[in-house]
């Protein structure tokens, strides 16, 4: 029985994951015309765009540890795809925010980064991510060459740790971090994945 590459590979398979991946998105636009996001559905929309975010994050930092440990070279190919997306759900999260708690005040939007620590850091995240974004295309990595390319996206890590700061500064009001203590130790199961297979690399490289 064939594994799981040829599916892979197959030309279907990346429209497949785009679609997929813009489900919550076409769910979250249907649940706002149909009345279907509760009580609070700024509220709802806003937390559902930085979940998704979140997510797509873990899973674009879980594509290279799955494409080793499962000996799967195709799945780089959902990728950079995957990091778009991470992109995307945080735009969407930033103009929710913007609109629904600010009313694009841009003023009052600058002095709330200013004010609130968790308000600044998800900022923070947000801005590592416009270059990390902007540089997501083959030209990009034309111009910059493959080792400044992946030092820039190195920026991911920060991102990650920005990201979960973030949101635990945002559940800390409520005092409820179960789900900030689940992405937490999957970015860092993952990051600490990368760190033992660069130092396993570099090690290698020292005893031959």
């Amino acid at each position: 029985m064939p594994g799981p590459g040829p599916y892979l590979l197959h030309p279907v398979a990346k429209p497949l994951v785009f679609s997929l991946t813009l489900l919550p998105f076409l769910w979250l636009l249907y649940g706002a015309a149909a009345d279907l996001l509760g009580p609070n559905p700024a509220e709802h929309l806003i937390r559902s765009t930085g979940q998704w975010a979140l997510r797509c994050l873990c899973l674009t930092l879980a594509v290279t540890p799955l494409r080793v440990l499962l000996g799967q070279p195709a799945l780089a190919r959902f990728r950079r795809m995957a990091g778009l997306f991470v992109f995307f759900y945080a735009v969407l999260h930033v103009l929710c925010y913007a609109w629904f708690d600010m009313g694009f005040e841009w003023l009052e939007i600058v002095r709330d980064i200013a004010r609130r620590p968790f308000i600044l850091v998800g900022f923070a995240a947000f801005v590592l991510l416009l270059p990390l974004a902007a540089t997501s295309f083959n030209r990009a990595i034309r111009a910059l060459g493959p080792v400044r390319w992946r030092a820039l996206h190195r920026l991911v890590h920060a991102v990650a740790g920005l990201a979960i700061l973030h949101f635990f500064w945002m559940r800390a009001g409520k005092r409820d971090f179960t789900e900030v203590a689940v992405y937490a130790a999957i970015l860092g199961a993952l990051l600490a994945w990368r760190l033992w297979h660069r130092w396993r690399a570099t090690r290698a490289k020292v005893l031959s």
